[in-house]
């Protein structure tokens, strides 16, 4: 059978102050009344039955999760009691999908993408289950659009005969320069690294038990007994799915093979304020959301998340405003990265304001 297991595990500091320690950026409702988390599931059922749905998040955020999906079995959702990275919510989910079904084919989706039209999104899922039934591990790389700085990238080679936009991968790369990513876009056989995979539960676990021993034993012996959860989980290696498994096993001559379904959408990772005002933009200069009054500005996003307060910004560019409950950030778009440095000043500042 069919599964997906959508990553709901961010903290999403890039974002704060709307996103805070109990209410992350996959749960915050930012488009037309819902969140991020809400539209990955829109998209995972499109393909897959809801009731093979699991979400994968910490978790203090579980209850939130059940208020968004009350559609999900509680059994599907699977709250970290600490973030470990990528690999270890990968290897919990999966290897807990195949003690319920050894035969299970898992798709890895992420819940903080924006993807359109859902249409091809659905048809580069259907590709990638088709493709992961032939022993491999697949991985969705994205079109790219421009020479992107902030993204990994994948060189892809051949296309696997008899499957449509599916290609063998020659190599994982790591976020680029602008000039290699320029290279990258002229080239032409580069795709962004959606960090989203596709594979046979079975075929995950081999590879895991290969490449990290430290890890799948202790993954096996948590889904024997999850009373453990405690104790085992925060134990586990610290590492990401890339770096642990897909790069590693793309250099090896080993199978299985790693190959990539070409996911031909716009794609967005939301996870700094210049893409969600990308998302949010829709052709106009400035974004506003809230009670504001904007006035002689351009490229500037305001957003005010408490109600009878008013924000008044004029005579700026580039900037970004916002407003949420104990906390005003006021910064240049070209600093938005520096904003998780922000977040540690303000925890010195006391717990209340992140």
């Amino acid at each position: 059978m069919e599964y997906t297991v959508i990553m709901a595990g961010g903290s999403g500091t890039r974002l704060w102050p709307l996103s805070r320690h109990g209410m992350p950026k996959q749960l915050l409702t930012l488009f037309e009344g819902q969140s991020l988390l809400q539209m990955a599931f829109a998209r995972a059922v499109t393909v897959v039955d809801p009731s093979r749905v699991l979400i994968c998040a910490g978790r203090s955020y579980v209850d939130v999760i059940a208020e968004q999906l009350p559609g999900v079995s509680p059994r599907n959702l699977l709250g970290e009691p600490e973030g470990r990275d990528s690999l270890a919510a990968v290897a919990w989910s999966v290897a807990t999908i195949a003690s319920r079904d050894p035969e299970a084919v898992v798709a890895v989706l992420s819940a903080d993408h924006v993807i359109e039209p859902v249409e091809s999104f659905s048809r580069a899922l259907r590709r990638a289950f088709d493709t992961a039934a032939d022993d491999v591990l697949v991985t969705f790389g994205v079109t790219p659009t421009h020479p992107h700085t902030g993204f990994g990238y994948l060189h892809v080679g051949e296309p696997v005969l008899a499957r449509d936009a599916t290609y063998h991968v020659r190599e994982f790369a790591e976020k680029p320069a602008l000039d290699v990513a320029e290279r990258y876009l002229a080239e032409g056989d580069w795709l962004w690294n959606s960090g989203m995979f596709c594979w046979k539960a079975s075929v995950f676990l081999d590879v895991l038990k290969s490449l990290c021993p430290d890890m799948a034993e202790p993954i096996e012996r948590l889904v024997a007994h999850p009373e453990l959860l405690d104790e085992i989980y925060p134990s586990l290696p610290k590492t990401s799915v890339d770096y642990a498994i897909m790069e590693p096993q793309s250099r090896s001559l080993t199978a299985p093979e790693i190959v990539a379904v070409e996911l031909d959408a716009n794609w967005a990772d939301v996870g700094s304020f210049p893409a969600l005002a990308d998302q949010l933009r829709a052709g106009a200069d400035n974004v506003a959301e809230g009670e504001t009054i904007l006035l002689d500005s351009s490229g500037t996003l305001v957003l005010n998340r408490t109600p009878g307060h008013l924000v008044v910004v004029a005579g700026v560019e580039d900037m970004i405003v916002v407003h949420s409950g104990n906390v005003t950030l006021v910064c240049p778009s070209g600093k938005a990265e520096s904003i998780k440095e922000f977040v540690e000043l303000a925890r010195e500042r006391g717990e209340q304001y992140v």
